[in-house]
């Protein structure tokens, strides 16, 4: 709620459209060479006058980039362990080769964009996470705090913040990894987003994760805590639910959990997508 607070500090000021967090994962992104409509729509939407953050993933990169330098990848229900090794080329990634061409990309499209991550200015606090069964996973954070300032301060100027999914621990010795939906749905609640905006591969939650006709259009806060903690709730979708929860909790009206092939505006105004609204 901080933008919504900096708003009441000033009469005077004309008061701004309240931001969209949307967060685009790595699994949604195109190839490279082929054209990215999520980035042209996240532009056009700026170009309109929508103030917008971009939170991006980039799992598949990180990968990548792992098996070149050897490192063995291990992940534990779901989630990368991150050692030292995993914990320096995921910051070289995330932070730079890929939040600079995505940078790139919006500025070829006439954004002004500027990316950063969630360790400038402590955007992201996280503390050691650790798994569902209770391993240690390493430099795997769960944010603990939340300073938006540098986030406003880039919209109040009218710039395109996209951000990486990195957080500071809190005495500053050493950077987190941090899940990407979750790094979003805080940072949407802090901002006092109008909308948080979860794009992936498919098109809603599934009530059957086996049947891709299954999916569900809306939950109320209730029934998607119910659900986020249930079987049917598997793998990469858990942390994007949860997102979508902690979004909505802390004051989002709405949260959308969308097809990236779909995009932005059918969530938004048609519906297309899984919606998550407080009762």
């Amino acid at each position: 709620m901080f933008c919504i607070f900096m708003h009441m500090l000033n009469e005077h000021a004309t008061p701004s459209p309240l931001p969209i967090v949307v967060k685009y994962g790595g699994n949604a992104m195109p190839q490279a060479g082929v054209p990215d409509r999520v980035l042209a729509e996240v532009v056009d939407l700026w170009r309109s006058g929508t103030p917008i953050v971009l939170v991006h993933g980039g799992g598949p990169e990180i990968d990548r980039w792992l098996g070149w330098r050897g490192v063995a990848t291990e992940r534990i229900d779901g989630l990368r362990v991150t050692d030292a090794a995993t914990l320096e080329t995921t910051e070289a990634v995330l932070c730079g080769s890929l939040n600079k061409r995505i940078v790139r990309a919006c500025g070829a499209l006439g954004a002004r964009a500027v990316g950063v991550s969630g360790e400038d200015a402590s955007t992201l606090v996280a503390r050691r996470a650790r798994s569902e069964s209770g391993a240690d996973l390493g430099y795997v954070g769960e944010v603990i705090d939340c300073d938006p300032r540098l986030v406003c301060a880039l919209l109040a100027s009218g710039f395109l913040p996209i951000v990486a999914p990195l957080a500071v621990a809190r005495d500053h010795a050493h950077a987190f990894n941090v899940n990407a939906d979750l790094a979003a749905g805080a940072l949407a609640a802090t901002l006092g987003a109008e909308a948080f905006v979860a794009l992936t591969n498919v098109a809603r939650v599934l009530r059957d994760p086996d049947d891709p006709h299954s999916g569900i259009d809306e939950f109320s806060l209730a029934q998607a805590r119910e659900f986020a903690d249930g079987d049917a709730c598997r793998s990469s979708m858990r942390p994007k639910l949860r997102a979508a929860i902690a979004a909505v909790e802390g004051g989002v009206e709405r949260a959308y959990i969308a097809d990236a092939r779909i995009g932005i505006r059918d969530a938004l105004e048609r519906g297309d997508a899984t919606i998550i609204y407080r009762e």
